[in-house]
């Protein structure tokens, strides 16, 4: 098992900052790894250290490392334009600390847009083009293409993958808006895909995926029709009696998990094979929402091995309370490690922090990895270094 005490950092802080600069510090708080987004969507992003300005947006959908298009199917990556003149991964890869490519594969508004087919659509037809659909052979060829070309390409120990399923309808898009009270029953139907790949998939699978269409664009269209908001729990309510209830519903997410468990488990074999592959299974909070993108955790875990869960939660009670669900779910399967955020919204004092620290280290995490370098201020920064300390004393 190779040791991970990893920061999560961005091209532009790095290049920004120094690669020798950056790599003292991150070894100074006890780090032995460095996890770097290699490809990466949009953003707004507050730099309290920054140097050259503390407001970024950074190029969407690019990546940040040297590509061979050989390794791609219609689906080609578009380098950052930073790539012409400096290859900050592989001045990474040369110095003195493990290099872990952080991909966000299928989440990506700059590919989406230019390959709208590939995209997931809900059962309007209205394709969301910010999502690629696991489900899609383009699509699929996209996310494994990135995964190979990093670790063919850099001698990275390894590869944390976000985004590799269904993306929910409530994130994705900039200046997201409507004018009608959101709920988790409308935007679940709202985030279901039914392009062709999904019912034809779904199909094999003996789902009536074209019916189950039908249904959720007229019980959507009903909802928008009427007078009425559904109050936050009973929104949840209805949601979960149909996901009991409706045979069909229920099927075509537990297939949809198999989709994206075979898409990691292609990814897993395509790739080098002494490169750890760990997935970060979801955007939901807290992690056991993570079926409804199609992440089976426990499936995930037999698929690649590695679950690097987002342990982004208010306070350490609420942190080890995820951790205990995760390996009930897990069952001993593969390895867990755990991301944290030691600032606001999630861990806002050291000594809760140290506290999280210490629920993860008690709870047998792996590997311990902090979210990001250049988004925390440096005072949050130095706590770090004390919970190396306490995972350091296992």
């Amino acid at each position: 098992m190779t040791s991970y005490r990893s920061i999560y950092t961005y091209v532009w802080d790095l290049a920004e900052e120094g690669i020798a600069q950056a790599l003292a510090e991150f070894r100074g708080l006890g780090l032995d790894t460095v996890t770097m987004a290699a490809s990466y969507h949009a953003g707004k992003f507050l730099r309290p250290h920054g140097k050259s300005g503390k407001v970024y947006f950074p190029e969407d959908g690019t990546v940040y490392f040297k590509t061979n298009a050989a390794r791609y199917g219609d689906i080609t990556p578009v380098e950052n334009t930073m790539m012409a003149g400096r290859d900050v991964m592989r001045e990474l890869c040369d110095g003195p600390m493990q290099v872990n490519a952080w991909l966000v594969l299928l989440h990506n508004t700059l590919i989406g847009t230019r390959h709208v087919h590939a995209t997931t659509a809900n059962a309007f037809g209205d394709r969301y083009i910010y999502s690629l659909c696991p489900s899609h052979p383009d699509a699929r060829a996209y996310a494994i293409g990135l995964a190979k070309d990093v670790t063919e390409s850099y001698p990275v120990t390894g590869i944390s993958m976000e985004s590799p399923g269904f993306a929910p309808y409530a994130h994705g898009f900039h200046h997201e808006f409507a004018l009608n009270q959101p709920n988790r029953w409308l935007d679940a139907q709202l985030g279901l895909c039914f392009c062709d790949h999904c019912i034809a998939g779904a199909a094999k699978a003996g789902i009536n995926a074209a019916a189950l269409k039908t249904q959720v664009a007229r019980d959507i269209s009903d909802y928008l029709a009427s007078d009425i908001d559904f109050p936050a729990d009973m929104a949840e309510a209805f949601w979960t009696a149909d996901t009991r209830l409706d045979g069909d519903l229920k099927a075509f997410l537990d297939w949809r998990c198999t989709v994206v468990t075979s898409l990691v488990a292609e990814i897993r074999s395509t790739v080098r094979k002494d490169a750890a592959v760990a997935v970060i299974p979801s955007v939901a909070r807290p992690t056991g929402g993570a079926w409804y993108e199609g992440s089976d955790l426990s499936a995930l875990a037999d698929a690649c091995g590695i679950i690097e869960a987002c342990f982004y939660e208010p306070g350490a009670a609420r942190v080890k309370a995820d951790l205990f669900d995760i390996k009930r779910r897990l069952r001993g399967k593969g390895e867990l490690r755990g991301i944290t955020r030691p600032a606001f919204p999630d861990l806002t004092s050291k000594g809760d922090f140290l506290a999280a620290m210490q629920a993860l280290t008690d709870g047998g995490v792996s590997g311990l990895a902090f979210y990001n370098w250049g988004h925390l201020r440096k005072a949050n920064l130095a706590w770090i270094a004390d919970a190396m300390s306490i995972f350091g004393a296992r």
